[in-house]
């Protein structure tokens, strides 16, 4: 279930490691690189290689950067986004400038690092509940100004998109149950509101609250911070409704020594804020080669 607010398409992705690189370059060389212009005006070689085991992403946002910087730059890719590639192993060879290679370098490879990481830690998390039909899912816990340049590399990795953001998707929570007046009344503000939300979730902490969810017609309901016996029970209730069952979700404290217990409990999407926010940047180097 992804959102159809952004649909992640080739030309789609492309106009977004635009954006996001030029504002990155903006902020890193501003108006110009003052090491890079010690360089003479000559063509030169580089390769990209990787540090260690990792799950290959951030392709589109390397090229924007190294396009804007030098529209004939040629780069031959050694393996695709979503690739597990190997320690030591070549993922790119850059052909152009040799000024706008150094004044890209930083740039190109802080994005690979991030999104490489995403799709990996994701590619983790897939792995550990193989077999079992719960899919892993992100959430909104992004840095701020490329969540979906993060959520992109989810999708690399495996996993799935949540929603995008609050204005694509209807998500109930604690705060909202209570400002609203209950979980009745949550429901039907929300369907009625709903028409333009790409689905509608309600987020319950006991099993009453389940009942109540799904007596009055909720379709995907978020089981929030529940031990194992409560999410067993909770499939079982949501097993007996029959028609009447929802998509249920696990959100709160998720963790990869948790996840696959978790995942056989029955439950349909596991959330995982550490996908996103917790990682660890991928080890990437660029050198020159002798001309």
């Amino acid at each position: 279930m992804n959102s159809p607010f952004f649909d992640f398409s080739a030309p789609a992705v492309a106009e977004l490691a635009r954006a996001d690189a030029e504002r990155a370059l903006r902020e890193d060389a501003g108006e110009g690189d003052l090491t890079a212009a010690l360089v003479p005006e000559r063509g030169a070689t580089a390769r990209v290689l990787l540090r260690e085991d990792a799950v290959l992403c951030g392709a589109p946002w390397v090229e924007a950067v190294l396009r804007q910087l030098d529209p004939q730059v040629r780069l031959t890719w050694h393996a695709a986004d979503g690739a597990r590639c190997a320690a030591g192993q070549t993922v790119l060879q850059i052909e152009g400038s040799a000024r706008a290679l150094l004044t890209g370098e930083r740039t190109a490879l802080n994005f690979l690092q991030l999104l490489s990481a995403v799709a990996s830690r994701t590619a983790v998390y897939v792995e550990a509940v193989r077999g079992t039909r719960a899919q892993i899912v992100d959430t909104r816990k992004t840095l701020p100004g490329l969540r979906l340049a993060q959520k992109y590399a989810v999708r690399a990795g495996g996993g799935v998109n949540h929603r995008i953001g609050l204005y694509d998707a209807i998500l109930i929570k604690e705060n909202h149950i209570a400002a609203a007046g209950g979980v009745r009344a949550a429901l039907e503000a929300a369907q009625l509101a709903g028409q333009q939300a790409s689905f509608v979730e309600i987020e319950v902490e006991t099993l009453a609250q389940l009942d109540e969810a799904l007596a009055h017609g909720a379709r995907m309901v978020l089981l929030d911070n529940m031990d194992l016996p409560t999410l067993r029970e909770a499939v079982r209730i949501n097993d007996a409704a029959g028609e009447s069952a929802a998509v249920l979700e696990i959100s709160g404290g998720v963790t990869l020594e948790s996840v696959r217990a978790l995942a056989e409990t029955g439950v349909d999407r596991i959330s995982v804020g550490a996908l996103t926010k917790d990682v660890k940047a991928t080890d990437f180097s660029m050198r020159f080669l002798n001309p």
